[in-house]
Parts: structure tokens; C-alpha cells; sequence
């Protein structure tokens, strides 16, 4: 498994220098020129000349590249263009809510869906299965906007039992109140569809020929349940969630958004909107890299579940 990880790592590289070309490709392409955006009302050629030089862009295009790379390498993505903080000091700070609400939304998501899955999968074909699958595809069909604007309504503003905007300083502080309001709202949106996906995995794995075959040989429906199916059905779960999961942490953009959660996504957002590059260049970065390493981590979760998994 050690040999795997590191020629994975290996792999990881050229992956790496391809993002790298691509985006400096398109920083360069559509990205314009970020001296006049600093330069500002001071519109000057002394001035131009001056940002030009200090952010490189009097060299040549493979020395801007090789600047590029040394700032990969070193982690070290110089400040932003709209605060003049170091972008680092931003990601650090930044980070953290981000991963608080992600981290708590998936994990109760999982647990909650792989419940439901499994017993809506036996019992496949009830009354039961047919509500739960009406009752996740109306629970679909609603917009996030719609359970965001309702909840902040009527359990924060009429009801009161949360508050509707905001985020303290201390981790149970924003853990024990500011998360479970949009925690509730992120399961209410990601249980219906997860729920259907694990159960199509299931159902699948039920109607298999070993299944049967344990059945003939007299194995108890929970112990083919918990250890055969669930353990053939989790492979695909695992994909699905180890691919969303970096995702998700700048895909939470509403969340934060709407609930004034210091997060990625709200950095992203502001990024965006100043046309702050080295944020944005950073966050991209950080953003492949995460992908990478959680594609590696569901490669070794498969074969911790199932060890006739071969890993090449």
C-alpha cells in the first residue's frame, strides 16, 4: 500500500502542472491587465509601470510561469489585491468555518442517509419504499433558496429557536449556535437525493447472485445485510462522497452566503468581485490539490472495506 501512495503521489505532479498551465493560460488570456484595477483613480504611466514590476508582469511569460510555480511550491501566493493581506492569513482564517460546516453537514448526512437507504432497501417495494421515494423526489424538486428563505423565517425570526444571521468567536459558540440552523437546512436539501443514490446501491447489491446463494445457505437477512451488502454497496457511496467533499467546501457559497459564515465561499465570492487574483489563484490551487488527495483516500478506504480490492 506504502509503494501505492507514493506513486500516486508522483501522479499527482503532472496533474498538477497541467492546472497550473491551464490557469495561467487563462489568467493571462482573460484575466486583462491587473495594474489598471490597482492602479485605480492614480492612473499614471509611472504608476502602471511601477505595479507592472512589482507583481512581474515586465517579464517575460515563462519567467511569470516560473513565478507562478515557485508560489505553488512554496505555498506562498504573495497578498491580495483588495485587502493587501497575505493570501495565506486569508485561507487560514477562512478555512476553518468552512470545514466546521462541511464536515458536521456530511458526516450527519451520511449517517442519516445510509439509514434511510438501507431500511427503504429492505423493505423495497412497501408501502414504506414508495412514501420515502415520493416523499425525496418532492424534497428535490425545492430550490435551496426556498429551504434557506423558510428556515431563517420561521425557525429563526417566528419561532426564534435560532439565530438567523452570524458567527461568534469561540468553536462550541459557533458549533452549539450558529451552525445547526444551516446544518438542518443542508440536510434537509442533500438527504432526499443521497438517499436514492444509496438505495439504487443497495437494491443492486440485493439482487445479486450471492445474496442468494447466502439466503440458500441459511445466513440471517441482518447478517447478509451489515456483511455482505452494505460492504459491496459502500464502494460506490464512498466515490460519491470523497468526490463531493472538496466541492463542497467552496460549493457552500449560499450557506455562507445567507448566514454570514466567514467561509471559502464567501472569500470566493468577494474574490470574484474585486477580480482579486492571487485569492483566487490560490484557492483554485488548494481546491485541485484537495481533489487529489481525497481521490487517493477513497482508493485506500476501498481496500480497508473490502480487502480483495487490488490496488494498481
Amino acid at each position: 500500500m506504502f509503494s501505492y501512495i507514493i506513486r500516486r503521489g508522483w501522479q499527482m505532479i503532472p496533474t498538477l502542472l497541467g492546472v497550473m498551465l491551464l490557469l495561467f493560460a487563462l489568467y493571462n488570456l482573460v484575466g486583462g491587465d491587473p495594474s489598471y484595477i490597482l492602479a485605480g483613480k492614480s492612473l499614471s504611466n509611472e504608476m502602471l509601470a511601477s505595479i507592472r514590476a512589482q507583481l512581474g508582469l515586465d517579464k517575460s511569460l515563462p519567467e511569470q510561469f516560473f513565478i507562478f510555480v515557485k508560489q505553488v511550491v512554496t505555498m506562498d501566493f504573495g497578498t491580495s489585491w483588495s485587502t493587501q493581506q497575505p493570501v495565506s492569513d486569508i485561507i487560514n482564517n477562512r478555512i476553518g468555518p468552512s470545514i466546521m460546516l462541511i464536515l458536521t453537514w456530511q458526516i450527519c448526512s451520511l449517517f442519516v442517509s445510509l439509514i434511510f437507504a438501507a431500511s427503504v432497501a429492505y423493505f423495497n417495494g412497501s408501502i414504506y419504499d414508495r412514501a420515502v421515494t415520493i416523499l425525496s423526489t418532492i424534497a428535490m424538486s425545492i430550490s435551496i433558496l426556498v429551504y434557506i428563505i423558510a428556515g431563517q423565517y420561521f425557525l429563526a425570526y417566528k419561532m426564534q429557536w435560532f439565530p438567523v444571521y452570524g458567527w461568534g468567536n469561540g468553536f462550541w459558540e459557533n458549533f452549539l449556535i450558529y451552525i445547526p440552523l444551516p446544518l438542518l437546512i443542508g440536510l434537509a436539501v442533500s438527504i432526499a437525493p443521497d438517499t436514492r443514490f444509496y438505495r439504487t446501491c443497495f437494491v443492486e447489491e440485493m439482487n445479486s447472485d450471492y445474496v442468494r446463494t447466502a439466503k440458500a445457505k441459511g445466513l440471517s437477512e441482518q447478517t447478509i445485510m451489515l456483511k455482505h451488502v452494505m460492504r459491496n454497496a459502500l464502494i460506490p457511496i464512498i466515490t460519491s462522497v470523497m468526490t463531493a467533499l472538496p466541492y463542497m467546501i467552496t460549493g457552500s457559497v449560499l450557506m455562507e452566503r445567507f448566514f454570514g459564515i466567514p467561509g471559502l465561499g464567501n472569500e470566493i465570492l468577494k474574490a470574484v468581485d474585486s477580480s482579486d487574483f492571487p485569492v483566487i489563484k490560490a484557492i483554485t490551487i488548494y481546491l485541485v490539490i484537495a481533489v487529489m488527495i481525497f481521490n487517493l483516500l477513497a482508493d485506500l478506504i476501498y481496500k480497508l472495506i473490502d480487502p480483495r480490492v487490488q490496488l494498481h
